[in-house]
């Protein structure tokens, strides 16, 4: 069998076509004649098969069926996969033949074929991650949890913070988000704005007002109950995916479902060699498969924070220590990489018994492309390919730091807060504008936005202090900065809806982004008025003077000229 596949995906609905598919074998070299075979199935006509169907009763269909594979006796059973339904368009039908069609040229190799593979992962997995497991917050709270709803926040807060963000990181914002927000009721109760000030620096700032929307759901529509089930929490909370859904149902309710993060794609792909392009639709739902069936039924929370573990300070991206690693002997990379060695040591004839991937015609669908050959310094770190990005877009934008020295109360600093939606929602910053990475007529848009909060104001006064490059996850975004300090005016004292003036201490503990707090950084480096000379100045723009060579000091001190020993002493004291 090559796929485990739920029954529910064999449906009278399910089609079985293969039509076009070549006469191609997947092989492995396993066997005492060096290669078993797994034969494609015949070829057929799909529009006689679908019309056939659409015909014919369930037990009709199922008649057939029997008749079909009667006739081919000795082959690998036919398995079909959850996403083969009945296709509503031709455009259909032909992405399921596509799919149909990529399964069968799936190599065992790369898939566990037998339980005792399986025993062996679960059993070695689980009893690493007792002995070695970090002693985490979000673990202890949901160990000593016994209120289910209650166990399930705790898992739900720290799976959203730990999307795209160190463990390291998170402790800390977890911490104090929990000691605020012990309860779900609690968080549906705070305002977004408070939310945004707590998850401020965490990046990803979407994460926290989807967390908040989705316990306000619970709250407001479930009657305080989270769904227990992967396929209800992804259905019918906000902002949680099958990843999240998957995490909070088998930690914090038991169910027997897998999970699929970076580290565990890292994991799967290295212990079953696959380096296909990891982040395709098809790898994808062959590597869930795969979680799904790893995933230990008696311990299947702890079993996917084994998982996950593994992938984070064992089987690591750079420099994995495989000689730690609790699933080696099950693990296909390590197996090619002792392959790998022994054939360039050359020590012994021939090549080594060790099973590979070898399909005798076609290309193997989870193998890395011809294009792509082993690379014999990277070892296991081989696997899984590294899927090529695309550069984040460039944009460029204007924003000035508006400074009141003399504001009653102490010197205070102007914010806006960004609109509802978008990048950085609900956020606040300074005052910014849309510009062109060539500067023309940004400082003219600039004031106008200023004036546009705070009325008339003195132009000459706005200057350039220098660059700030921060990158989103899809955008690099380079600030202008400019500063204005309203010197010798009238303090302003009215405000528009959504603006605000903040002093420095209020400034670092608002909702503001990292990119706005690098900004300010410029600004009180260099901040308008201040000399040229000045040490605030020396300090925020770093001396380009390069040290002169050994050769350039001598004749510098063959030129300088010469004073008695007594004044040189004296000026050496003073510098």
């Amino acid at each position: 069998m090559l796929l485990d596949i739920p029954k529910e995906a064999l449906s009278t609905h399910a089609v079985t076509d293969y039509a076009n598919v070549g006469p191609s074998e997947v092989t492995c070299r396993n066997s005492p004649s060096g290669h078993t075979s797994v034969p494609q199935p015949a070829k057929s006509n799909p529009m006689s098969i679908w019309r056939a169907i659409m015909k014919k009763p369930r037990t009709a269909v199922r008649s057939c069926r029997q008749k079909q594979a009667s006739g081919h006796e000795g082959r690998e059973k036919q398995v079909l996969s959850s996403s083969q339904v009945k296709p509503s368009t031709p455009d259909g039908l032909a992405r399921r033949q596509k799919e149909v069609v990529l399964r069968a040229s799936v190599s065992p190799y790369h898939l566990f074929r037998d339980t005792a593979e399986v025993t062996v992962f679960r059993e070695n997995l689980l009893s690493w991650y007792d002995r070695e497991k970090r002693d985490l917050p979000w673990r202890r709270r949901a160990e000593g949890e016994v209120d289910p709803d209650r166990r399930a926040y705790a898992v739900w807060v720290s799976e959203v913070m730990l999307q795209q963000t160190q463990v390291a990181t998170v402790i800390d914002y977890y911490t104090r988000w929990m000691q605020k927000w012990p309860t779900l009721q609690d968080l549906a109760s705070a305002s977004l704005e408070e939310v945004n000030q707590l998850w401020a620096g965490l990046g990803y700032y979407s994460r926290g007002r989807r967390l908040q929307e989705g316990a306000q759901k619970v709250v407001e529509e479930l009657g305080g109950h989270v769904p227990h089930t992967a396929e209800t929490l992804q259905k019918l909370l906000p902002g949680v995916g099958r990843y999240t859904a998957g995490a909070i149902a088998s930690i914090a309710f038991g169910q027997a479902t897998g999970v699929v993060d970076g580290n565990v794609v890292r994991v799967l792909c290295r212990v079953r060699a696959i380096g296909a392009d990891s982040g395709s639709t098809f790898v994808s739902q062959q590597l869930w498969s795969l979680a799904q069936q790893l995933v230990d039924p008696a311990r299947p929370g702890d079993f996917n924070q084994a998982a996950m573990e593994l992938g984070a300070t064992v089987c690591t991206p750079q420099h994995p220590r495989c000689s730690q690693c609790p699933v080696q002997s099950v693990c296909r990379a390590h197996q090619r990489v002792e392959r790998e060695q022994l054939v360039a040591s050359q020590s012994l004839p021939g090549s080594p018994d060790v099973e590979e991937c070898a399909p005798s015609a076609g290309q193997c669908q989870l193998c890395a492309p011809p294009t792509e050959p082993w690379d014999q310094t990277l070892g296991v770190a081989n696997f899984p390919r590294k899927a090529s990005r695309r550069p984040p877009r460039e944009e460029c934008s204007a924003t000035c730091v508006l400074e009141q020295p003399r504001a009653l109360g102490g010197a205070r600093i102007l914010l806006v807060q960004r609109p509802k939606s978008g990048l950085l929602a609900g956020l606040w910053e300074f005052p910014s504008v849309t510009a062109e990475p060539s500067g023309q007529c940004q400082r003219e848009a600039l004031l106008r936005e200023l004036q546009s909060w705070v009325g008339p104001l003195p132009a000459t006064h706005l200057q350039h202090l220098g660059q700030v490059v921060h990158t989103f996850s899809h955008i690099k975004l380079t600030y202008q900065v400019y500063g204005l300090a309203l010197e010798g005016q009238i303090p302003v004292t009215i405000t528009p809806p959504g603006a605000r003036w903040l002093t420095r201490e209020e400034f670092h503990t608002a909702a503001v982004s990292t990119a706005m707090k690098k900004v300010f950084r410029v600004y009180e480096g260099q901040r308008p008025g201040t000399c040229k000379g000045s040490k605030r100045s020396q300090v925020s723009a770093p001396s380009t003077q390069r040290k002169p060579s050994p050769g350039q000091q001598v004749l510098d001190s063959f030129f300088r000229p010469h004073h008695p020993t007594g004044v040189s002493s004296l000026n050496s004291m003073a510098q």
